[in-house]
């Protein structure tokens, strides 16, 4: 399964290196608000009229939104295939496509139906980025500085003074992928360490899901959910306004969004609760302890949160 963006730019270079008895093509609209049911039954129709069985493999061939589909389908089509995810974005290989995560989003937020379904292989293949437009790109690079920030200083410094051009971005998706990988194996199901990789989704989701899904890149709401996270953070005394401003300079430089206004303070709030990180109507944010550091588990006062809300009145 792919998109028709990416089925017409790299389907017939991926095709000359996949040998199999039989192989059938499906490929839907691009865009994350595809990303439903609908879109799940289109899939599974597919699944169906091709006839596939227990022994079939489906094949992840897009970015983050094809992969969280596909494996979700895979997860659920006789009560469970393989899959193998072939990431195309820069987000979809450093992040998207580690770790089993598979979802699609509905009315009340993102990621809100879903399982965990982990690939049988992810294969990654920086010439596919070669065709990356800027926004995507970028939007794969908040990603990479969200697991620098939260566990390794050394990493976040080097994409200070690294560019990431065609000859380092391999570098950066490696040790991107190392860490997601080595977080996943101590904790698949989210229930500890794993949820530090959401630094700055609780905001971003948030930011998403008041937008339509429409303005922002995934990864563009998540660098602004950075930003509130950090400023949560300094009104808490765990990170420094210098640190903060280090970060912020980094997403600049990518041209990622770092301000966002919110309209109403309250309904921007309420809508926290929807996070699938929320328990007992308790929050649980994601927070860096300066930089390489994290901290979780915060029982946050309501106004602390709003205190941080306002400023992005």
């Amino acid at each position: 399964m792919t998109n028709t963006t990416i089925e017409k730019l790299h389907l017939n270079y991926l095709l000359e290196n996949i040998k199999a008895k039989h192989i059938s093509v499906i490929a839907i609209k691009d865009g994350e608000r595809y990303k439903n049911m609908e879109t799940i039954l289109t899939i599974l129709d597919h699944c169906f009229t091709q006839k596939l069985n227990r022994k079939s493999t489906l094949i992840a061939f897009g970015g983050g939104v094809v992969g969280d589909m596909v494996g979700f389908a895979a997860s659920i089509y006789q009560r469970g295939i393989n899959f193998i995810q072939i990431p195309t974005t820069l987000l979809s290989q450093v992040d998207a496509s580690v770790g089993g995560k598979t979802g699609i989003n509905n009315s009340f937020g993102k990621n809100l139906v879903g399982s965990f379904h982990q690939p049988s292989a992810v294969y990654i293949d920086k010439y596919f980025l070669s065709t990356l437009p800027k926004r995507e790109f970028g939007a794969g690079v908040a990603e990479i500085v969200k697991m620098a920030v939260c566990f390794d200083r050394e990493f976040f410094v080097w994409l200070q003074n690294h560019k990431l051009t065609p000859q380092k971005i391999q570098k950066a998706i490696e040790l991107s992928v190392k860490t997601k990988a080595d977080v996943v194996a101590q904790d698949e199901k989210e229930h500890g360490i794993r949820a530090a990789l959401n630094y700055g989704h609780t905001f971003g989701h948030v930011v998403e899901n008041e937008t339509n899904y429409e303005r922002y890149l995934h990864g563009e709401a998540v660098s602004i959910g950075m930003i509130m996270a950090n400023h949560l953070s300094v009104s808490l005394g765990l990170m420094t306004k210098h640190e903060a401003i280090e970060i912020k300079k980094l997403l600049d430089s990518y041209d990622l969004p770092t301000t966002y206004k919110i309209a109403d303070v309250e309904k921007f709030y309420h809508k926290f609760f929807l996070d699938k990180k929320s328990t007992d109507n308790k929050l649980k944010f994601i927070l860096p302890k300066g930089i390489g550091g994290f901290v979780m588990g915060l029982d946050l006062e309501k106004d602390d949160i709003i205190k941080t809300l306002e400023s992005f009145v």
